[in-house]
């Protein structure tokens, strides 16, 4: 955990929030009660932001006491607990929607990805997240596909050269995308991995002929079309498909031999895992 990068995501979000203070609790609960509420799953899935839910917790008031009793990455059933805490009851409420949140989000994206991984167990491939992620919880979301058993796709812009379809007609074709790619690396005294898209098995041949990159996204290719991708290729590169591909479909592209596997699906379009936070 970027420690840093999340206690400010914290803050803000609970700038956000709070405003100018949680007027609900403040006029119905007095100031020094004291409480205790636990975290209820209240549906099967992966467990994710446990231990996001404990910095919470901790950035909200540092005297609150928390107990965990499960950890990210557990496999959870209807009524499991994953975590009690104690202490000021206007801090409990206070940190209690943001824990929610950032958990059932978390827990949800978890849940998805360990279920396509489940799906691939018997190929080499991996699958991987996108930056069709919702602004603001990047961070969050990917730490999700990783604690779901995926892997990172590049976090942002800046960790990767990657060449899409737009790049390479803006730069008026593939070799001059490419070459211009390493040029800017080698100016900059930049290290980063190119990887370029290409859309057809023409544009593949010629990204083989001049070379100069890392690994090779084969979009919307059709499983014969793939098939022979991977095969024109033969492990000089590494390969990724994406484009279409589904929950129902990914076996199929996993099968045609590719390294990986790229879904927006992950992050962009998933639904959450149902928990909440009750006194007790």
């Amino acid at each position: 955990m970027d420690k840093e990068l999340i206690d400010q995501f914290i803050k803000n979000a609970l700038a956000e929030d709070v405003g100018d203070g949680d007027h609900t609790s403040l006029s119905t609960i007095p100031a020094h009660t004291e409480g205790n509420a636990k975290l209820i799953i209240k549906e099967n899935g992966i467990l994710a932001g446990i231990e996001l839910a404990v910095e919470i917790f901790k950035v909200v008031d540092g005297d609150l006491k928390v107990n965990v009793l499960l950890k990210d990455g557990d496999q959870v059933k209807v009524g499991d607990i994953g975590l009690t805490v104690s202490g000021r009851t206007h801090s409990i409420l206070i940190a209690e929607r943001l824990v929610l949140n950032c958990m059932q989000r978390m827990s949800g994206i978890a849940t998805k990805t360990h279920h396509i991984v489940g799906l691939l167990k018997n190929t080499k491939t991996k699958i991987l997240d996108t930056r069709k992620t919702t602004p603001g919880l990047r961070y969050l979301e990917k730490w999700a596909v990783r604690i779901g058993g995926g892997v990172n796709h590049r976090i942002g812009l800046y960790d990767m050269i990657l060449i899409k379809d737009n790049h390479v007609d803006y730069a008026g074709g593939i070799s001059n995308a490419i070459k211009s790619a390493q040029r800017y690396l080698s100016t900059k005294e930049k290290s980063l991995q190119i990887e370029i898209e290409v859309r057809n098995i023409e544009e593949l041949k010629e990204v083989l002929e001049i070379g100069g990159v890392d690994r090779i996204m084969l979009d919307n290719f059709g499983f014969d079309k793939l098939k022979e991708a991977v095969k024109l290729i033969d492990g000089r590169f590494i390969t990724e498909a994406s484009g279409g591909i589904t929950e129902e479909n990914v076996s199929a592209y996993a099968d045609c031999g590719v390294d990986f596997i790229s879904m927006g699906a992950l992050t962009h379009s998933v639904k959450s895992l149902d928990i909440s936070l009750k006194a007790y």
